[in-house]
């Protein structure tokens, strides 16, 4: 199975490397190696959260994320969308911008550092509401029971995510967006209403998105549970035959316009995790090919593990990794508001989502391994009971 669903990633890995070899030699090599690894381990806690929305989908919706995905992810956000940044916020016209990627490569990393701001604000706020959406919600399995607990009698309300996404875009906008650095160190300048207006952006984006996808998602479960209740009634179909058939869409998968929006809600997230690792690629390389090449790889590992803890059912098996995931991407969301002004190092980022994915891996582990214990002890008490 590890062969079956990396096999792919492995072989483009041997490929990428040699035409980096070939085309730029031993140091092009090892900038794209160099590359791949940095954005594994920006991304590893967004392998979790694709996990946890594709085992909803059907075998063709998660083929179809494992094969169109990645070339919207390599050639849309690692190659296209830094251009595009760069020919909208100097108002070049993409021909242009286009030669100064390939040709002004000093330029062009200037021109997407100064965009840095709008693209911090977009992704962070969409990573924030997708944090707030899950903590401030009421679930049975909680990690943090004495953090999760208080919050979810809060997420009551239903507009409270919103709410606080807002509070802290506006403190962002009026504090470390009013001062940021000039690429090159030459003074400052205020980028607040820029970061005000991208923030949003990133808001409405999540919301019709999600919105769109949550819509589509119940509206087929309803479908299912009442095409059960109609089985079951009609035909006299057991109690569990009809529970099977309630829980469809887990099982089977979501298909048709659900699982068209539930892709799509995948890719805006993908983008929204990019963002990072996009901007940090600049310490290491300024050409767009190299950098494309290298996150490329990365991101293939990424959809890979992503089809790999699905197929495996790891989520199912280790509870606490989704929290661990959406801690991370909290986390991730705070730092990029923070980068709008502050340079942090890329290490931080993603030491910090690996920390929580492992802190939260521990934590299922010592659960899995306390309920087994409990069950034995049930067992024992049982057959002593049956004994005497």
């Amino acid at each position: 199975m590890l062969l079956r669903t990396f096999g792919w990633s492995f072989g483009i890995t041997a490929a990428g490397l040699a035409l980096a070899g070939l085309l730029w030699g031993w140091q092009g090599l090892a900038v794209v190696a160099i590359l791949s690894v940095l954005e594994i381990s920006l991304s590893f806690d967004n392998a979790v959260i694709n996990a946890g929305i594709l085992r909803k989908m059907s075998p063709f919706w998660q083929k179809m994320f494992l094969t169109i995905g990645i070339l919207i992810a390599v050639f849309g956000m690692r190659l296209v969308f830094p251009v595009v940044i760069v020919a909208i916020t100097a108002k070049l016209n993409p021909i242009e911008a286009v030669n100064v990627a390939i040709n002004d490569h000093d330029r062009y990393e200037s021109l997407v550092t100064s965009a840095h701001p709008a693209i911090a604000a977009f992704g962070g706020m969409f990573l924030l509401m997708i944090f707030l959406d899950f903590i401030l919600e009421d679930r049975d399995i909680q990690w943090l029971r004495w953090l999760e607990k208080p919050l979810a009698k809060l997420g009551k309300l239903e507009t409270l995510s919103v709410v606080v996404a807002m509070v802290v875009l506006m403190i962002a906008a009026t504090t470390v967006a009013t001062s940021v650095p000039v690429h090159g160190g030459h003074g400052t300048i205020d980028k607040g209403a820029t970061v005000l207006l991208a923030g949003v952006g990133g808001l409405v984006t999540y919301l019709i998105v999600g919105g769109i996808s949550s819509f589509f998602e119940n509206r087929l479960e309803d479908m299912e549970e009442a095409d059960g209740e109609g089985a079951e009634g009609a035909e006299g179909a057991p109690k569990g035959a009809a529970a099977d058939k309630k829980n469809g869409p887990s099982v089977v998968g979501l298909v048709g316009k659900a699982a068209f929006f539930m892709f799509l809600y995948l890719e805006v997230i993908d983008a929204s995790f990019s963002f990072d690792g996009v901007i940090g690629a600049f310490a290491i390389t300024n050409d767009v090919f190299e950098m494309a090449l290298g996150l490329g790889i990365g991101a293939m590992y990424i959809r890979s593990l992503t089809v790999f803890l699905v197929r495996k059912g790891t989520l199912d098996d280790y509870v606490y990794l989704e929290h661990g995931a959406h801690y991370a991407i909290g986390a991730l969301a705070v730092l990029l508001l923070v980068t709008i002004k502050y340079e942090i190092n890329e290490v931080i980022t993603g030491g910090i989502g690996v920390l929580l994915i492992a802190a939260s891996f521990w934590s299922s582990l010592v659960r899995n391994r306390r309920q087994e214990a409990l069950g034995e002890n049930s067992e024992n008490k049982a057959e002593v009971t049956s004994g005497v």
